[in-house]
């Protein structure tokens, strides 16, 4: 009996997994593709669903984009879901509306990733979004932008950094700032300073390596700003 109940326990909380697992499989199976002519090497979710809800036809930088959807899919889901919050039903009543108010109009719809991305590829300013395992040419990746605390990529372990102890008895402080690129699953993939004393900068940098996000359904770069004051 009591090896029952021991097995019981690993099955539920075995089972209790799963929908996490699963999460996580789906959340890196994304990947933002666009026209080499697009000038920007990476958008915000708030330029995304802009674009792809046809609020925007042009990003920070000025380049002009056209949106590129799929008629259905994984990846198709899964970019409805984690970048416009809607439902792939929701989407196409959006868009009929746009019609019908004259407010916009469909947007090019293709039946697969291997459409989308020789269309991507052939059409100037042309944006879309492929399964990230799918390896297109004549394209560019757009790594998805999004700052520390707008809450596009949830941060669940945070280390702090050690403070150089030269500099602070030396009374040296200051603020860094560094864009850290963070994969799919949560983990950093690299750091790299963009302001602020560089010996402050490479304890930040050590600090951040180890920080873990919400996994995301594609790569993110987040831009951080840590302080050091050498008097606390």
């Amino acid at each position: 009996m009591k090896n029952a109940t021991k097995y019981l326990k690993i099955f539920i909380a075995t089972a209790s997994l799963v929908p996490l697992m699963v999460g996580a499989a789906n959340a890196g199976n994304v990947k933002i593709i666009a026209n080499p002519s697009v000038k920007a090497d990476s958008i915000s979710s708030a330029e995304l669903r802009s674009v792809f809800l046809e609020e925007s036809s042009s990003l920070r930088d000025g380049s002009h984009v056209e949106p590129v959807v799929s008629k259905g899919g994984g990846a198709h889901s899964a970019f409805v879901r984690d970048y416009l919050g809607k439902t792939d039903s929701d989407l196409q009543n959006y868009y009929r509306t746009l019609v019908f108010t004259g407010k916009g109009a469909m947007p090019k719809t293709l039946s697969s990733d291997e459409e989308i991305a020789a269309y991507v590829a052939k059409t100037r300013g042309a944006i879309g979004y492929v399964s990230s395992e799918m390896s297109a040419e004549g394209v560019k990746t757009l790594a998805i932008l999004g700052m520390e605390n707008d809450g596009s990529r949830k941060l669940i372990t945070r280390v702090e950094p050690v403070y150089p102890s030269t500099l602070r008895t030396n009374h040296i402080g200051g603020t860094v700032r560094l864009k850290v690129t963070i994969a799919p699953n949560g983990g950093v993939e690299a750091v790299e300073l963009m302001g602020g004393n560089p010996v402050l900068g490479d304890a930040a940098a050590a600090a951040i390596r180890r920080w873990v996000y919400a996994p995301a359904p594609s790569k993110t770069v987040n831009e951080v700003t840590i302080p050091f004051d050498p008097n606390r």
